[in-house]
C-alpha cells in the first residue's frame, strides 16, 4: 500500500496542469540504482498502465509503480511540503535504512 497526502495529490494536479497533462496522465514512481545512498526516486508522469504495475489513488490522483520498484516502497507516504523552507515532495518510506541529506537517495 502506498499512501498519497491531500498536499501531494493537489501538488501533482497543480503540475500536470501546468504541463498540459489531461486526467489520463497519472504519476509513476519508479526506484532506480544511484544517488549518494545507493537508491533514488524517480518520477515522470506516464498515461500507460503495464502489466504488473500497482496502481494508488488519493484525493482524485493516481500514483503507479511498477512490481520491482514496489519492493522498495511498500508503506510510503508520498507528501508534499511546500511554503518558505518546503522541501517539495517528501518520500517517507519505512523500508529505508538510510536517508541522503536531500530526501531523494535512500537505502534499505
Amino acid at each position: 500500500m502506498i499512501q498519497i497526502s491531500e498536499s501531494a495529490a493537489k501538488k501533482i494536479a497543480a503540475l500536470k496542469s501546468e504541463d498540459g497533462k489531461d486526467q489520463n496522465h497519472f504519476l509513476r514512481v519508479q526506484v532506480k540504482k544511484g544517488g549518494c545512498s545507493g537508491l533514488s526516486y524517480k518520477m515522470d508522469f506516464d498515461h500507460q498502465i503495464q502489466d504488473g504495475d500497482k496502481v494508488f489513488e488519493a484525493f482524485g490522483e493516481k500514483l503507479v509503480v511498477d512490481s520491482q520498484s514496489f519492493l522498495y516502497v511498500i508503506g510510503l507516504t508520498l507528501e508534499y511540503s511546500g511554503g518558505l523552507n518546503g522541501k517539495g515532495f517528501v518520500f517517507n518510506n519505512p523500508n529505508a535504512t538510510k536517508n541522503c541529506g536531500c530526501g531523494s537517495s535512500f537505502n534499505v
